[in-house]
């Protein structure tokens, strides 16, 4: 019978830190692994969010060239038309 008291108490005292030990440390990696991944996404967005604004940016200006060629009567509408076929989108 005290075999069996010193396996259980070497289960308690060695068993159980040990397992435990070697749990948390996958969860650290898992950890770790989110939270890279998550940078990652919010990189991505970011740039997205930076791609969106420089192209809003340019639909404003083309908007503002168009609104002052429908509201000036003395400018030369074809004209400015072609200027803005001729200036890139990007």
């Amino acid at each position: 019978m005290s075999g069996s008291y010193v396996l259980g108490f070497f289960f308690i005292v060695v068993g159980i830190p040990v397992i435990m030990g070697i749990g948390f440390a996958a969860f650290e990696r898992h950890l770790k692994f989110k939270e890279k991944q998550l940078q990652a996404i919010t990189n991505e967005t970011a740039e997205k969010a930076a791609q969106y604004a420089a192209a809003t940016e340019r639909l404003e200006a083309r908007v503002r060239v168009l609104e002052r060629i429908a509201t000036d009567r003395g400018v030369d509408v074809a004209e400015e038309i072609e200027k803005l076929r001729d200036t890139p989108l990007n």
